[in-house]
């Protein structure tokens, strides 16, 4: 289920959170619906008297836990599901119904996002339990609320050149903040995350503290970094891979990240310091590295490998003599976008300099033997009036559809049976 897993926080976007119009809170509607019912098509709730069944409220469930990681998952699929009852409404209010097209073309998009086809994409959430009906349900509430905001949200929206001209000198403006963190790593592979996964989220809520912290760290931080209390240098947000940006950037410094889900592993992150830098030149971060496998991850023989190459390998070129006459696909050099980069290799890749190694990392059994050859700022082109209008454009209506998705769930009628 690894792959899905990324498509966590793109989803998360789309459930809002409760207000308090709705006569049942949806911490009662948690309350009671924690457990099974055994009664799959009984009533669970209803929304403006249109019913959600147990089983519907059971396979959202069991959707939210394969797609989010540690959290409360039980409150995330009932807001998931009236959201779905109040979009699916207002769409009927328009005559707007599902096309088949736009939710199999949906359905196609997310299923791409982590390289799978819509079949394979099924048959993975199916092995978690969740059938495919019930995820073409979801897709299509979403499939027909974009129609619904295209149709009714748009008309009258008018971005004027001055609105632009702000906007694109804002972003000009911004500086490139660094962040001094201390980690804690748990694996995460489908033989631990049972046990990580809850210990995680107990650790997010009780840790307070720079002592705390690094005493946790020590105890149960699988990266190297956990015999110093899981404590990193400075790094520039902007090498951050983005779920790992996200988590630390709006906290008080000595306060500690809820988990962060990456390949393989859950990550903690407390916030010890952050400074402005200089801005960058308008463009993406390309990082050049090498990954090299060596086989049998945490046995004796690994592990003189690994020191045979510290002792040898000082630049990126060395690893590659280092490697002569091994296997061709144990050798691995890319030159990538940072977006493109697995989130997992990208952390790692943010702790380096040029010609430095990382080895926390596994793959298949192996331990990858990660080197940074060099980081660089590709330069964007000026983003163009047009560009910059429709940008604005795309905000402006995703924040006229968040309002008026919250002002259904003020006006809405939630009850139990």
């Amino acid at each position: 289920m690894k792959p899905i897993l990324s498509l966590a926080a793109a989803l998360l976007l789309l459930l809002p959170a409760p207000h308090a119009g709705a006569q049942v809170s949806t911490a009662a509607l948690a309350a009671k619906l924690g457990a099974p019912s055994g009664k799959p098509f009984s009533p669970a709730f209803t929304v403006n008297g249109r019913i959600v069944t147990q089983y519907e409220f059971e396979q959202r469930l069991a959707l939210m836990s394969l797609l989010s990681g540690p959290g409360d998952h039980t409150k995330e699929a009932i807001n998931s599901l009236i959201n779905d009852k109040l979009q699916l409404a207002e769409a009927a209010k328009y005559g707007i119904a599902p096309n088949p097209k736009a939710v199999q073309d949906a359905m196609d998009g997310f299923a791409a996002r982590v390289n799978m086809t819509s079949d394979q994409f099924l048959a993975a959430l199916e092995k978690g339990g969740v059938d495919a009906q019930s995820f073409r349900d979801f897709i299509s509430a979403g499939v027909v609320w974009r129609d619904v905001v295209q149709g009714t949200l748009t008309q009258g929206i008018d971005i004027s050149d001055a609105a632009v001209k702000d906007s694109r000198a804002l972003s000009l403006a911004h500086g490139a903040p660094q962040v001094l963190l201390s980690e804690l790593m748990l694996p995460a592979t489908p033989d631990y995350i049972q046990q990580t996964g809850p210990l995680a989220e107990q650790l997010s809520q009780t840790l307070k503290g720079d002592k705390d912290f690094s005493a946790a760290a020590e105890k149960y931080s699988a990266s190297a970094s956990a015999k110093v209390g899981g404590k990193l240098d400075w790094v520039a947000l902007s090498n951050l891979p983005q779920p790992v940006a996200q988590a630390v950037a709006g906290l008080n410094i000595g306060a500690v990240s809820k988990p962060v889900l990456l390949p393989n592993a859950i990550g903690l992150f407390e916030l010890r310091g952050m400074k402005d830098a200089a801005p960058p030149p308008p463009g993406q971060i390309q990082v050049e590295y090498l990954e090299y496998l060596i086989p049998g991850a945490g046995t004796p023989a690994a592990r003189a490998e690994i020191a045979r190459l510290n002792a040898r390998v000082t630049a990126c070129g060395g690893l590659y003599a280092a490697a002569k006459g091994q296997p061709k696909e144990r050798l691995v050099h890319e030159t990538q976008l940072l977006p493109q980069v697995p989130a997992d290799v990208a952390y790692e890749l943010a702790k380096l300099d040029p010609n430095e190694v990382s080895t926390n990392l596994t793959h298949g059994g192996n331990t990858v033997y990660l080197m940074l050859c060099a980081r660089s700022v590709v330069e964007n082109p000026q983003p163009t009036l047009d560009e910059m209008r429709n940008a604005l454009f795309g905000a402006r209506v995703a924040a006229l559809a968040e309002a008026k998705l919250a002002e259904l769930r003020a006006q809405a009628i939630i009850q139990t049976p």
